[in-house]
Formats: C-alpha cells, structure tokens, sequence
C-alpha cells in the first residue's frame, strides 16, 4: 500500500519540478542593445516611413552625380520659364501649358520647342532645368549638413566627454567656454566669415561648426556626469586602466543612443540655416544651387510662375519633417522611458 502512495506522490513531484523549470525559461530569444531598439524602431510606422524617404533623397541627390535629365547650370534662354511637363500626362499644371491673358497657351509650342522636349518641373527664368538643379541643390545642402554633423561629433562629443569625466574647475571653465561662444549669434559669426574667405560652402560649414557643436557636448557631458558613478567604470579606474580607455570601452558605447538621437536633429537644423542664409543672399553664390537659392530665385516670379518656388519649398519641407519623425522615432527606440517621460 506505500509503495501504491508513493509512485504518485513521485511522479507529482517530477511533475511540478518540470513546470518550475519551463516556467523559468526565457520564451523570447536574448536580444543585444542594438537589436531590441531596432525592433522598437520598426514599430513606429512614420519613422520608418521617414527613414526610407530620407534613403530616397539620398540615393537621388548623390546619383545625380553619374544621371542627370539635364546640366543643372546649362544656360538656355529660348527655353525660359517653361512650366512643368510631364510625358503623356493632360493635367493641367503638369502638360506644359499655362494662363496667358486670361488664355491657357501651349508654352512649348511658343517656345519653339519640340516634341521631345521635356521639363518634369520646368524651367527657371534663365531656362535652366529645375529638377537637376533641385538634384544638385539638394546634393550641396546634404553634403553641408553631414559636414557640420561631422565637426559636431568629433568636436562635441570629445569636448563633452572631457569636460563631464574631468569635472571640478575644469567643468566649470569648460562649461564657461560654451556659454560665451553661445552668446555669439550664428549670423554674425557668418558675416565675419564671408569678411575674411568667399561665401560658399566653406564658409556656412566653418559657421555651423563655430557654434554647433555646443548643444552635443552639453548633452555628453551631462550624461557622462551620470555614468562616470556606475560601478562598472569605478571598478574600471581601480584596476587602473586610462581615462582613453575608459572613455572609448565604457563611456562611448552608453552615450551612443544620445549621439545618435541628437545627429539626427543636428543634420536638419544644418540644411534649415544653409536654406536661410542663401535665401537672404548670403550663403551659396549663383550659378550653384542649392534649396536656398532655388527659394530665392523662385520667390521673384512666384505671383506668376509659383511652380519655381513651390517645387524646393516642398523638397525642402519633407527633408526637414523626415528627419525630425525619424529623429523622434530613433529617440523612443534608445530610450523608450523618453515617451512615458514626454
């Protein structure tokens, strides 16, 4: 009769050991760091969206370089001011034709222009062709911005992570240094530049990089104020290993999510102020292009030609959107307490 009560009371107790140990199995397979904000990322439909298009403009703007419809300086006045054509389409804006008096005219056929003959966003008031100058302003404002990001990384992470594993009256100097070259205005910083070199490309990167690095090393410094406590480093510095050590096996990898996150705010705030300051005349120089200057140049005929604006204002717009939905998603995916938080 025991040994009836005791097989059951044996196979219960395999049986509830079995459970414990499935229940303490990890279901989801380990994911590193990398990995599980990727999959965060691809949660968020409108950053992804936004990445691909940003991926779009890129490949467009950079392969211009080998195709372009046309040569985005070549100067043809017969073709002056040409709308917008697109082959085999009869909508009215995009099938060559614009209002003249009251009348719409065919304005190729005015021009003397063949059959062949194709605008897909027209011409300037110098007959250049729109979209392979809007293909080269793009590529020149992409080129300044990750230029800039460039100075903004290498000089304002390293000037951060100084500033925050030094601290003490280094910090307080350093912290010093930012505020008075803060107080300095971007557009006279520009403005001394182009006194002393032509206004081009150089002179709006040196610019942005006078200045736009301070917002990064603030950041890296306040967060290696935090992670210079953990133990991990602490225990690092006793076994006596260098602060170069340190910073790049320790310090660089967990600052790499606010590094990211804030590059992609750094790159649009980049293209917005070369736009700007080529609008106002003072940044790229004609015959370059750039979304700047097509503004500029498109803002004089926009009462009767508003496609010459419209076009680079509209570029211009989605590059600036995509960039902060992806930098928003990029945020939340690093730091997901950042939503809860927000």
């Amino acid at each position: 009769m025991a040994d009836e009560i005791k097989l059951p009371l044996d196979s219960f107790e395999k049986l509830t050991k079995g459970d414990t140990l499935d229940s303490e199995k990890i279901a989801a397979p380990s994911l590193t760091f990398v990995q599980d904000a990727w999959r965060r990322l691809k949660k968020n439909k409108g950053a992804v969206i936004s990445m691909w298009i940003l991926i779009l403009f890129f490949i467009l703007a950079f392969g211009s370089i080998l195709w372009s419809p046309h040569d985005p300086n070549a100067v043809n006045p017969q073709f002056a001011n040409l709308p917008p054509k697109w082959p085999g389409i009869g909508i009215n804006g995009l099938n060559g034709t614009l209002v003249q008096a009251g009348e719409r005219v065919n304005a190729y056929a005015q021009a003397g222009a063949g059959a062949n003959v194709h605008y897909i966003f027209g011409t300037d008031y110098l007959g250049r062709d729109l979209l392979s100058r809007m293909l080269y302003g793009t590529r020149i404002s992409l080129i300044i911005a990750v230029v800039a990001t460039f100075f903004d990384l290498t000089i304002g992470v390293t000037y951060g992570i100084v500033s925050g594993w030094k601290g003490g009256r280094v910090d307080n100097f350093m912290q010093r240094v930012i505020e008075i070259i803060l107080s300095i205005p971007n557009l006279v910083v520009i403005v001394l530049l182009i006194l002393i070199l032509k206004p081009g490309m150089t002179s709006i990167i040196l610019a942005i990089a006078f200045t736009g690095w301070t917002t990064m090393a603030r950041l890296v410094r306040a967060q290696t104020l935090e992670i210079k406590e953990q133990e991990y480093v602490l225990a690092a510095e006793t076994l006596g290993e260098s602060s170069f050590k340190i910073a790049f096996k320790h310090l660089l990898p967990n600052l790499s999510s606010v590094i990211i996150i804030q590059t992609m705010f750094t790159i649009p705030n980049a293209i917005f102020f070369e736009a700007l300051l080529s609008y106002i005349g003072i940044g790229i120089s004609s015959p370059k292009a750039s979304l700047g200057t097509l503004l500029n140049d498109g803002q004089k005929n926009f009462q009767f030609l508003p496609y010459q604006m419209w076009y680079p204002a509209i570029v211009l717009s989605i590059i600036m959107i995509a960039f902060n939905l992806f930098g928003d998603g990029l945020r939340d995916a690093f730091d997901p307490q950042s939503q809860s938080r927000g």
